[in-house]
């Protein structure tokens, strides 16, 4: 069965997903302890048993697998900060047009002088990472829009620039002091830094590389800690550069090192990490929709990641994180521009396409938690689907984010 809703606020419950599926007798229990009714979308668990996904619960797929799982006791911050959301999205998405651009400059004039193998100025990049910092604690969604909408000049800069803004919106969420967040938000900048000494027909295909190939992909991590070693960088960013691709449960490299040996910033940026290589775009793979990544992370608890660290992962981004391909169940489509944390089922979305499909000359926002306050459940707008990157017709940075008209109408360019 799949839970669409409960008879009390979600972020009441310790259920990390708004919406999830029943496949146990422990996810009956753990429902029973906090909820005397729930709503049942049967719709919902056809359709996912139909097509084999996986589901939230922990009896999901990818648990009993042979896989070695580890529990330990929740991660434990130190005086968190409660951060309050400080600049509505849209100004905040103007206000940092160029940041990205800019972080992109910086990494690449850094990377470029520790190939040559001299010691690089880490000023610049550690004056952008500030910025982005700063950006992410006003309004956590803004720079998440810009970096799934931006096109990048270099694969290994997108990856590192995308899981920097994935990180650090998780580390906000944990409450990370902001000097934390920068040795977060710069590590994960500089932690691809050894990918640069790699062919580049390997990093093309790192989905789908032989054992050989892989056991040179792996030296990427080493290779990385060795330029870096000599650029003076706080010991805390460089635990980030080297323990980044550690696992949870040990099967991570390069030590192979498990639970809480894994310093905290190093497992934020490697849940980061690795749901960027899962949503990002390649060559030689059709990328998950955020949605299915969501999923899947949420299976991967106490075996990759942390429990409590994969759930505030996604109370973060949402099950249906900013920049996401959207359609509605009006057959509407569009992206998602932000989510809500009490309705994460309900996110706010800029349609792109009417019922039809057919593109619109003006982008809107709609908020489906308003919309859908006070509603009648066989009268409430929702997600339908979530769809691959790349669907055609949905281009989000053809369109202004207030809802403005296409940036490419006929008018716009006469008017140039």
């Amino acid at each position: 069965m799949f839970v669409s809703d409960l008879d009390r606020p979600w972020h009441q419950t310790p259920f990390p997903i708004q919406g999830f599926h029943v496949r146990s007798q422990a996810d009956i229990q753990a429902v029973v302890s906090h909820c005397r009714w729930v709503m049942i979308d049967v719709d919902e668990g056809r359709a996912s048993l139909s097509a084999g996904g996986a589901g939230f619960g922990s009896g999901s797929s990818l648990r009993g697998q042979g896989r070695e799982t580890l529990k330990l006791p929740p991660l434990n911050i130190r005086q968190p900060v409660r951060y309050q959301t400080e600049q509505p999205l849209e100004k905040e998405v103007k206000a940092c047009q160029r940041l990205l651009a800019d972080a992109e400059r910086a990494l690449q004039d850094t990377f470029v002088t520790l190939q040559s193998g001299k010691t690089p100025d880490t000023r610049p990049a550690e004056a952008v990472t500030r910025k982005v910092v700063a950006s992410v604690v006003r309004q956590p969604n803004a720079l998440l829009w810009l970096s799934r909408t931006r096109q990048f000049d270099d694969l290994v800069y997108r990856h590192a620039l995308n899981t920097a803004v994935w990180a650090l919106v998780c580390g906000r969420q944990l409450g990370l002091k902001e000097e934390l967040l920068n040795h977060l938000g710069l590590g994960c900048l500089l932690s691809q830094v050894g990918k640069t000494t790699l062919p580049r027909e390997l990093l093309r295909h790192e989905q789908q590389l032989s054992r050989e190939d892989y056991q040179q992909y792996r030296s990427y991590v080493s290779r990385g800690v060795e330029m870096l070693a000599q650029s003076g960088l706080p010991r805390a960013v460089m635990t980030v550069v080297e323990n980044h691709r550690e696992r949870h449960n040990g099967s991570g490299f390069p030590q192979g090192i498990r639970g809480d040996r894994i310093p905290v910033l190093a497992k934020v940026a490697g849940i980061a990490e690795f749901f960027e290589s899962l949503v990002a775009p390649r060559e030689d793979h059709s990328p998950l929709t955020p949605a299915r990544a969501v999923a899947l992370l949420y299976d991967m608890r106490n075996i990759e990641f942390q429990e409590d660290l994969v759930e505030t992962f996604i109370q973060a981004i949402g099950v249906y994180p900013t920049g996401s391909l959207v359609e509605l169940s009006d057959g509407q489509r569009g992206v998602v521009v932000s989510h809500s944390p009490e309705r994460r089922l309900w996110p706010r979305v800029m349609v792109m396409q009417d019922a039809e499909h057919k593109p619109l000359k003006s982008s809107r926002i709609l908020d489906l938690a308003r919309i859908n306050e006070g509603r009648d459940a066989s009268q409430v707008l929702k997600v339908l689907a979530c769809l691959p990157s790349g669907t055609r017709g949905l281009d989000p940075s053809a369109y202004d984010l207030t809802g403005g008209e296409s940036r490419w109408s006929l008018g716009r360019l006469i008017g140039r």
